[in-house]
C-alpha cells in the first residue's frame, strides 16, 4: 500500500478555505484518482493547516492516477483555496 500525504504548511498571512477544500476540491480530487481511502484533516496546532491523505494499492496504481485526464484540473483548483504551496509526502504504509 501507497499513502500520498499533501500537507499544508502554516503560512503567515496565508488563507486557507477548509470549507471548499473538504466539499469541492477534495472529491474533484477522489473522482480524479480513485484512491481506496482518503481522510482530510484540518490543523488545529502544528506546523500545517491542513492535510490530506490518500492510499493507493501500489507505486503504479498512484503512477496511472496521476496520468488522469482529471490530473491539470486538480492542480488548476488548488488556487481557489490556498494561496500556500503544498508538500507532498509518498510513504510505504508498513502497519
Amino acid at each position: 500500500m501507497i499513502r500520498v500525504s499533501v500537507y499544508y504548511p502554516s503560512t503567515e498571512g496565508a488563507a486557507f478555505d477548509h470549507e471548499y477544500y473538504r466539499t469541492t476540491h477534495v472529491p474533484l480530487a477522489q473522482r480524479a484518482w480513485s484512491p481506496i481511502s482518503t481522510t482530510v484533516e484540518k490543523g488545529v496546532n502544528g506546523p500545517h493547516v491542513a492535510a490530506v491523505h490518500m492510499t493507493f494499492a501500489s507505486m503504479d496504481a498512484f503512477n496511472a492516477a496521476m496520468g488522469s485526464p482529471l490530473t491539470a484540473d486538480v492542480m488548476n483548483d488548488v488556487a481557489k483555496y490556498t494561496g500556500i504551496v503544498p508538500v507532498m509526502q509518498i510513504s510505504e504504509v508498513v502497519s
